[in-house]
């Protein structure tokens, strides 16, 4: 795992690259917030392979878990992915609350996510 810095005027951006699965757990999550916010970082965008298949599964709980722990420390967050193959409605009903606010955001690229990020 390694992390590239976007900035965006004074707004230090992590985004975290690795072909792993870092994030299997509400604690994992955790770990990778905190380690970015001690490192100084205001924002981080991650990508979607870096998350578990169960992440998507909204009956587990865990997206939301995740999810609330990036707002509750307001972090805002970028996920970079091919969301189009998540059909089912509630996966998308989902996706499209977070992006209705400004502190998720499911996006299809990283000028996306640097955009999205840029204007919350």
């Amino acid at each position: 795992m390694k992390f590239e810095t976007h900035q965006i005027n004074e707004v230090k951006i992590a985004e975290v690259i690795s072909e792993d699965i870092i994030i299997n757990s509400v604690d994992s999550a955790v770990n990778l917030l905190g380690n970015l916010y001690y490192q100084g970082f205001d924002k981080i965008i991650i990508h979607e392979k870096i998350l578990t298949p169960d992440f998507f599964d909204l009956k587990n709980g865990m997206a939301g878990d995740i999810l609330q722990k990036f707002s509750n420390y307001r972090m805002p967050l970028a996920i970079i992915g091919d969301f189009s193959k998540y059909t089912s409605k509630s996966v998308n009903a989902f996706i499209n609350e977070c992006n209705r606010g400004k502190q998720i955001n499911f996006v299809n690229s990283l000028p996306e996510a640097l955009k999205a990020l840029s204007n919350n």
